[in-house]
């Protein structure tokens, strides 16, 4: 189908067309009652590139490269604060690791939103769980953008990802921004999520969501457009990310559906556990071939890659019992309120060929999952994924690596005064087994209050890391990035 930017914003969310109300100022106060007060601290100014104290052993031989990692950094000002986790202004980080030194540098990705807020001295833009204020200036999504999810190098770029608009442009070097990516004119401001499938060759394919309609993205390794599509989808579900194997979009439509049209965009959702979940699979090469699986209830945020085991199609989720965390829980964290949830556990899902699906339990608790991006789509055993998390603390505080094969989860944990982000994958040169490299995050020292730089071997996890850097300052939680070597 031809995308029509114009029906396509219709069935998203207008954000200027919201309707505004009273909200009153959150104090920095009550958050930092919690043990996890840094986790979400406010950042006041961007971090000048410096080098990273090596506090325990040494930077294996061969691992040279920059961790980029981006998450929100500043939610409350005086005139008015944001009220929810995926509100804040996004941070973009760059862990730079050479010659067995490490370096840090972070900076605010340049929205029309942080500029406006900063003048106004007030958070006024509508987001994920926060009311739009009438001081708002909204001409399009990308004017409410906080940039604060994902950061992907494409074809020489950074791109800082939100979920409701276009890819903020960084340079790599200075994490200057550019400005928003315009994949075509008549394209300019829709929606694209935050986690796009990355091919092995480089090849990406992303989705924008508006309501029960996706634009499927196909865009080639260096950036440039291939391909815009709008698909229908089954059902208006949140879909914060989507997977695919090397020939089949996967499409997960969990039952928190969007049954309003209001602000903020959280409240227009209802979970309906009665309905199940609804798995839609599209073929890459022909967008009108398509196929509906049922799976019983389960609410998520992330998928890991999928891949066809014979006629079948496998991926692993990290699934939560409800999607209490995205509606209510995000906003307490913010606001330094202690949670009563249950952490995501991970979860097998098979698709038959023969159009029956089952959903496989676990008790392990994980998020974030990654794999090693070479085989993308393709056949693999190993899921990394962050660990540690309990009902009464919403974060972190190890790393797993769950064999899928034999079923056996290894892990290391940094213990209770660590918050540990997710961690990327980084290939050892000349080597291509699925263990063979270095798994590489950052974790937050509470107690110590400094952020840290972890390497671990991905063979050894258990072992713990190899090397740990800590810097002179302490950034909140980040969500997602990328290794480049």
């Amino acid at each position: 189908m031809v995308p029509s930017r114009r029906a396509f914003m219709t069935g998203a969310a207008a954000l200027s067309a919201a309707v505004v109300t009273p909200d009153a100022v959150r104090a920095a106060e009550a958050m930092a009652a919690t043990d996890w007060g840094l986790v979400t601290a406010d950042v006041e100014a961007d971090v000048a590139p410096h080098a990273m104290r090596l506090v325990h052993g040494r930077a294996p031989d061969g691992l040279t490269g920059a961790l980029y990692r981006n998450g929100p950094a500043k939610f409350r000002r005086p005139g008015r604060s944001a009220e929810h986790w995926f509100d804040g202004d996004g941070l973009v980080r760059r862990f730079r690791i050479q010659d067995g030194q490490a370096g840090l540098a972070a900076r605010f990705v340049d929205t029309p939103k942080r500029r406006q807020e900063t003048r106004l001295d007030a958070m006024v833009m509508p987001g994920f769980g926060t009311m739009p204020d009438p001081r708002a200036e909204i001409g399009s999504p990308d004017d409410a953008s906080a940039a604060n999810t994902s950061v992907h190098l494409v074809g020489g770029e950074l791109w800082a990802l939100w979920e409701a608009g276009s890819p903020a442009v960084l340079d790599p070097g200075t994490l200057e921004t550019r400005g928003f990516k315009t994949l075509r004119p008549d394209l300019k401001g829709m929606p694209f999520l935050a986690h796009p499938r990355i091919e092995p060759d480089g090849r990406i394919w992303n989705l924008g969501v508006g309501g029960d309609q996706a634009m499927v993205w196909r865009l080639a390794p260096d950036g440039s457009l291939e391909d815009a599509s709008v698909i229908e989808l089954p059902r208006a579900s949140y879909i914060h990310d989507f997977t695919a194997t090397d020939t089949q979009l996967v499409i997960v439509l969990q039952p928190w559906v969007r049954t309003r049209m209001v602000m903020p965009f959280s409240a227009g959702f209802e979970w309906k556990a009665e309905e199940g979940t609804q798995v839609l699979v599209v073929d890459k090469a022909d967008l009108g071939k398509r196929r509906i699986f049922e799976l019983p209830a389960f609410g998520f945020f992330h998928l890991g890659d999928a891949w066809r085991d014979g006629a079948d199609i496998r991926f692993d989720v990290c699934a939560h019992r409800d999607m209490d965390f995205a509606a209510r829980g995000a906003q307490q964290v913010v606001n330094g309120v202690p949670l009563d949830g249950e952490p995501a556990r991970l979860a097998m899902v098979r698709l038959g060929a023969d159009g029956r699906a089952s959903l496989e339990r676990t008790d392990i608790v994980g998020e974030f999952p990654r794999s090693d991006p070479r085989r993308a789509g393709l056949e693999r055993r190993l899921t990394i994924h962050t660990a540690g998390e309990t009902p009464g603390r919403p974060f972190a505080s190890g790393i797993g690596v769950t064999d899928w094969s034999t079923g056996r989860t290894r892990g290391f944990d940094f213990g209770a005064g660590h918050v540990v982000d997710e961690m990327v994958f980084a290939p050892r040169p000349g080597g291509t087994a699925e263990d063979d490299g270095w798994l590489i995050g950052p974790s937050l020292n509470l107690t110590d209050r400094v952020t840290e730089l972890h390497v671990l071997d991905a063979a050894r996890v258990d072992e713990g890391p190899v090397a740990t850097w800590r810097a002179d300052v302490a950034l909140p939680a980040a969500f997602h990035g990328t290794w480049t070597s």
